[in-house]
């Protein structure tokens, strides 16, 4: 077995890995083999590859918040209908862990409640039984993981009786990683037996359901529309019946929520067209020009940033799984062991995480409806401890919007 190994990382010259395999017991062993062999050796490559685009963007305009309050019941009846039908999953992307909040297991157990508990998962189920009560139908709904917080997370929902969710729509599964590797691509180990692993990024979602054998059964259903949201944002609304049936009216491949920027600089990614196809672009990408480009009406033409809630086809992300995504390479700081075995704590981002993200999915897309909110309503983001989207800031809208906390 050790030959084989051998041979393979020899192949994508990751030799080193094995430099402390004649220390390890034979369980240990068999651990880091078995890590090895789950390798997707193709990030090596993917990565190198950057991705085309941005080419000729322009400006996209959304579904206002005036014009969705007009045909709002028309929509909600639309969006209704077919979640009766079953055609409506939810997936709720929970891989994070609540650090950045001074909190030491998975960001939806963290409290928001001031005098009572009331955990993010709980606000979140919350409002997707909002919608289960209003259609008179359950929806089967996906929740992501990662490894390090699965068995946590699956523990707080059967502790909390599932939020009143019935148990047999709730499915579980763990996102895929990558490994990590320095910035001469070698992959970075832990422990002895352990490599540097990180999730494969928030748009590496339908590849990790399809890893985890979840898809067969969403193929085999009536089921035509996932809505991804992130346990991020405490507001928002899911399954929104108004958002799923004005995207089917519109029909539009894909739809997209999105808040009307409060200044040209706010630090959301626009969503706009890049060769005619949806895409989303960066703060950090906008020129200067671009982020204070007006439409006639002295609106911004890029002034919708994306929420990360969106509404995808099965039929086309089904399509996807057999097209190379891009892979994103972000340096970070990550613990590592160095030549003489010892874990090193860095004070520098020195090792590269290979992600793929949501909006090479949109680009995937034909077409996308951009549906407004009212921000006040459905965007309290939590993710500092303090400042700005931070937890006294979503507190504070929870409680405009009437949350007894």
């Amino acid at each position: 077995m050790t030959e084989q190994v051998s041979a393979l990382l020899s192949k994508y010259h990751q030799e080193h890995l094995l430099d402390h395999v004649d220390e390890l017991s034979q369980c240990k062993r068999k651990q880091l083999f078995s890590q090895i062999s789950g390798i997707d050796w193709s990030f090596l490559e993917s990565y190198k590859k950057k991705p085309e685009y941005p080419g000729d963007i322009q400006p996209l305009g959304a579904l206002t918040l005036e014009k969705i309050m007009k045909r709002q019941e028309e929509y909600r009846k639309i969006g209704l209908e077919n979640i009766r039908a079953g055609k409506l999953c939810l997936l709720l992307l929970a891989g994070g862990q609540g650090s950045r909040l001074g909190y030491d297991r998975p960001k939806g157990c963290f409290n928001m409640g001031i005098n009572r508990e009331l955990s993010i998962f709980q606000l979140l189920m919350e409002h997707v039984m909002d919608v289960v009560k209003q259609a008179d139908a359950w929806m089967h709904m996906y929740i992501m993981t990662s490894d390090s917080n699965y068995s946590d997370t699956v523990s707080f929902f059967k502790e909390h009786d599932f939020f009143g969710y019935q148990p047999d729509y709730l499915h579980f599964f763990v996102q895929e990683m990558n490994p990590v590797t320095d910035e001469q691509g070698k992959i970075l180990m832990t422990s002895k037996s352990d490599l540097a692993m990180s999730p494969n990024g928030n748009g590496g979602w339908f590849r990790s359901m399809n890893r985890a054998g979840l898809l067969d059964g969403i193929f085999e259903s009536e089921i035509e529309w996932i809505n991804v949201f992130s346990v991020d944002n405490v507001l928002q609304r899911i399954a929104d019946p108004v958002f799923l049936g004005a995207t089917i009216d519109s029909g539009k491949m894909c739809g997209a929520k999105v808040v009307r920027k409060v200044s040209p600089d706010e630090k959301v990614g626009a969503i706009c067209t890049e060769n005619g196809k949806p895409y989303i672009i960066e703060y950090y990408e906008l020129s200067k020009e671009m982020e204070n480009q007006k439409n006639p009406d002295g609106s911004l033409a890029y002034g919708f940033g994306v929420i990360l809630n969106y509404l995808f086809p099965i039929s086309r992300l089904q399509e996807t799984l057999h097209v190379s995504m891009p892979l994103h390479v972000v340096k970070k700081k990550v613990p590592y062991m160095d030549d003489m075995g010892i874990l090193v704590n860095p004070t520098e981002p020195n090792a590269l995480k290979y992600e793929t993200l949501a909006l090479d999915l949109i680009h995937e897309m034909e077409d996308c409806l951009v549906f407004e909110i009212d921000r006040k309503r459905e965007f309290a983001p939590v993710k500092n401890k303090m400042g700005v989207d931070s937890i006294d800031t979503a507190r504070a809208l929870l409680l405009e919007n009437g949350y007894d906390l």
